[in-house]
C-alpha cells in the first residue's frame, strides 16, 4: 500500500510516532502532497526553527521511498466534486484537507491521518491514527481487554 501523509502524519512521523512509523516502513512508499508542504513550510515560518525544519522536510523528500504529489487538473476537479458533495452533505471541512485528499484519491494512496473529518469524505481510504503515543496504547489495551484484538 502507498500512503500519502497528512501533515500531522509527516509531524508525527518526525516526532518518532511508534504507529506511524510502523505504518510507513510497510508501506511501498510514502506520497506527501504539495498542500502538505504548504502547510509545512507555514508552520516552520512561524516557528523559530525554520531553517532546521525546511532542511529536514527537504532530505526527507529527496528520499528514494517518498514522492512530492503535484496539483493537477485531475486534482482540481477531483477537489471540486468532493467538496460539492460534502457541501450538500452539510459537513464541511477545512479547504486544504479537501485538497490533500483529492491529491490521495487521484493516485489510489491510503490517506495517514489524525484528522477525523477525513471519514466523511466517501471513497477516501483513510488511516486514522492516535496523536499521542499514549492514546494509541490507550487504545490497544481497551481493544484487548475488549476482546478485539
Amino acid at each position: 500500500m502507498r500512503i500519502a501523509l497528512d501533515t500531522n502524519a509527516y509531524s508525527a512521523l518526525m516526532r518518532g510516532h511508534r504507529d506511524v512509523a510502523a505504518l510507513s516502513r510497510r508501506s511501498e512508499g510514502l506520497l506527501v502532497p504539495a498542500v502538505v508542504v504548504g502547510e509545512l513550510s507555514y508552520g516552520f515560518r512561524l516557528g523559530s526553527r525554520f531553517e532546521e525544519n525546511a532542511a529536514r522536510l527537504e532530505a526527507f523528500l529527496a528520499a528514494p521511498s517518498v514522492d512530492l504529489l503535484p496539483v493537477t487538473f485531475r486534482t482540481a476537479d477531483r477537489f471540486g466534486r468532493i467538496a460539492a458533495a460534502l457541501r450538500q452533505k452539510g459537513s464541511p471541512i477545512p479547504t486544504n484537507d479537501i485538497w490533500i485528499a483529492a491529491q490521495a484519491m487521484e493516485v489510489g494512496a491510503d490517506l495517514l491521518s489524525s484528522d477525523s473529518h477525513f471519514g466523511e469524505i466517501d471513497g477516501l481510504a483513510w488511516l486514522a491514527f492516535s496523536p499521542t503515543e499514549e492514546d494509541s496504547v490507550r487504545e490497544r489495551v481497551w481493544k484487548y481487554h475488549a476482546g478485539s484484538a
